[in-house]
């Protein structure tokens, strides 16, 4: 059973959630705050900054492939340093709120479709790492638990931080089923925290086709942008609350 957990939001993509935003920084312990690529800008993230300093949270920079009309959710044919420029500038516009404002970065975690893609592509999982590692020495890499963005993060000399979600089905390869398909998101708030609570406690939890596996993670993401966010975000903190974890800002190992 893991003693402690980390559970994380994805912050300051939608200017007109903002209020709900920060209502989930009142839960979550750590953030993930869109930088450029997919959305925000910097007036989002000094907001998302200022108001997740005032409560103690982490906060992390969330890259993605630079692609704001499909939110960063879909797979770009772009090149190589094409790619490494965009994450160098969304890192390094990030850091220069972050800097004006006097808090730390705590991670990066990439955002969709890049996320995604670099689970089992380890050329883009190696690119992606050494980029972080030269824009932000040293801070840990978020990534999806089990995938190649682990070994990629080590090999830069990154942390690695791995990630699982509460409000997405998982394939039996303990990949996320992707979001065109029925069930894909788990909506009910109950649902939610129960997946949460048997992901942090090491017990299995039901995947697509009916069968099961266990996840071994770090930190628990919550989409933000989905239906009863907040709500879920409460229900999920409880759970593990009842479940006797510590929970706080996951390190990297």
């Amino acid at each position: 059973m893991t003693a402690q957990i980390d559970l994380n939001a994805d912050l300051g993509e939608m200017p007109e959630s903002a209020a709900r935003d920060i209502a989930i920084l009142n839960i979550v312990t750590s953030c993930n705050i869109a930088c450029g690529g997919h959305a925000g800008d910097a007036q989002s993230m000094a907001a998302m900054l200022a108001a997740a300093k005032e409560r103690g949270v982490a906060a992390g920079a969330h890259p993605s492939y630079p692609d704001c009309e499909h939110f960063g959710r879909r797979s770009l044919d772009i090149s190589a340093d094409s790619l490494t420029d965009s994450l160098r500038a969304q890192i390094a516009a990030f850091a220069a709120v972050a800097d004006q404002a006097e808090v730390p970065i705590h991670h990066i975690k990439p955002h969709g479709a890049l996320y995604n893609d670099m689970a089992d592509d380890a050329a883009l999982a190696k690119l992606v790492a050494e980029t972080c590692a030269a824009a932000s020495p040293g801070t840990p890499l978020v990534g999806l638990a089990g995938s190649q963005a682990e070994a990629a993060a080590h090999s830069a000399g990154l942390p690695f931080i791995a990630e699982a979600f509460v409000d997405r089905r998982y394939t039996d390869a303990a990949r996320l089923v992707p979001r065109g398909r029925d069930g894909a998101v788990i909506a009910d708030p109950a649902a939610r925290a129960a997946q949460a609570r048997a992901l942090a406690t090491g017990e299995a939890i039901e995947v697509e086709g009916g069968t099961s596996l266990r996840i071994r993670a770090d930190t628990l993401c919550l989409h933000s942008d989905s239906d009863a966010a907040l709500e879920s975000a409460a229900a999920i903190r409880a759970a593990l609350e009842e479940a006797g974890l510590t929970i706080e800002p996951a390190a990297g190992r």
